[in-house]
């Protein structure tokens, strides 16, 4: 915490929970998963990760363009 920030900590914070999960698994925690919805959401994670991989590697072989950045402040 520099100079006392607390909004500026706390921004921080939210941000490294929201990148490793910690709020979409409290969520998941918060109510009771029928084994059909659990096999459900897991099979549409695996296929979100393949995407993803694919993209990735599309992007590295120059078959697709690679992702625009965003101007930082």
């Amino acid at each position: 915490m520099r100079d006392n920030n607390v909004e500026q900590a706390l921004k921080a914070l939210k941000k490294k929970m929201q990148r490793e999960g910690t709020f979409r698994e409290m969520k998941r925690r918060n109510h009771y998963e029928t084994p059909s919805e659990k096999k459900a959401r897991q099979k549409a994670e695996a296929i979100r990760r393949a995407r993803k991989l694919a993209r990735k590697r599309a992007q590295r072989e120059g078959l697709l363009p690679k992702p625009k950045v965003a101007a930082r402040r």
